[in-house]
């Protein structure tokens, strides 16, 4: 097929190397405006412009799809479908009706549930046995168009964000292309939006860990928010980012730090206590709960949290 594949991140290019490799006709690439990344804020080509430039494939860069001549550059294109992938911009009407057999969006949940931004992160958070990927027809909504294919995928206790999202790229990658090569025999189902749930966007603000949760949330919150924003608490007014935890035994005030050894530091919660194997400073390295100790023996009792 003749496609316009419009994306940003890895996840996206995971999916742009599969339809290629596929033998599709990748005829423009969509993606977001280089961005500036790095300490030295380099302007830094996007995952999905980096994995097309690698194909000498034509790369399209607008600000906005809303524009007369943005909208001309797409319909010269004749494409007979657009393949969308975390791209980042809103599609209008206008544009979504331009390929001859629409839009199709690769989402990285089991569609009702977890409609919008950050889908992985929420089934985690949610303590869900699983999530997947579902190929829909893009409409005007936000993830509300009609399901094609759905592949479920286990979420694993040991699942952070990256892990999940790697799985889930490559997962999609193989749904879309399967999509594409049985698209005739694809019948669509319309969602229950009555079963919808919205995964909102993440905020640095909700990351930071509050003690009285109870410890098994508090433990899939570290993983849903490794590597970003990053969970994290106050240690003496200072942040500390908390990269892997486990819910173990214990009882004390919320906050409490129950203990500290050689592996870790076994923090009270609401319910039980959460050990921190691996934990960063502020202005520091991730480290091994050992190695922060070396250089900084705390005490029991000392206080987590505001």
């Amino acid at each position: 097929m003749r496609i316009i594949f419009a994306g940003t991140p890895p996840f996206a290019a995971a999916a742009l190397n599969a339809l290629t490799a596929a033998g599709h006709d990748i005829a423009l690439v969509l993606t977001q405006p280089d961005r500036p990344a790095g300490r030295g804020m380099k302007l830094t080509p996007s995952a999905v412009k980096q994995a097309a430039q690698a194909r000498a494939l034509p790369v399209y860069q607008p600000v906005s799809l809303k524009t007369p001549e943005a909208q001309a550059a797409l319909r010269a294109v004749d494409a007979d479908v657009m393949v969308v992938a975390a791209y980042g911009l809103i599609l209008p009407q206008a544009v979504l009706d331009l390929p001859r057999l629409g839009c199709l969006n690769i989402h990285a949940s089991l569609l009702p549930r977890w409609r919008g931004a950050a889908p992985i992160q929420r089934a985690i958070l949610a303590g869900d046995p699983e999530t997947g990927i579902t190929i829909m027809q893009m409409d005007a909504g936000l993830d509300t168009g009609a399901m094609l294919s759905k592949t479920a995928v286990p979420i694993r206790d040991s699942d952070t964000a990256a892990s999940l999202h790697d799985s889930l790229a490559s997962v999609g990658a193989a749904a879309i292309v399967a999509a594409l090569a049985h698209y005739p025999e694809l019948v669509p189902q319309v969602q229950d939006d009555t079963q919808a749930t919205y995964a909102a966007k993440l905020s640095k603000e909700e990351a930071q860990l509050d003690w009285n949760q109870p410890a098994d949330r508090l433990a899939r919150a570290v993983r849903a928010y490794n590597p970003v924003p990053g969970a994290w608490s106050l240690l003496d007014g200072v942040p500390l980012k908390i990269w892997t935890a486990q819910t173990c035994s214990g009882t004390g005030t919320p906050g409490e730090l129950l203990s500290a050894d050689a592996d870790q530091l076994v923090v009270a919660c609401g319910m039980g206590a959460l050990a921190l194997k691996e934990i960063q400073p502020a202005g520091g390295k991730r480290m091994a709960a050992a190695a922060f100790l070396a250089g900084r023996p705390l005490l029991p009792g000392t206080r987590f949290g505001p």
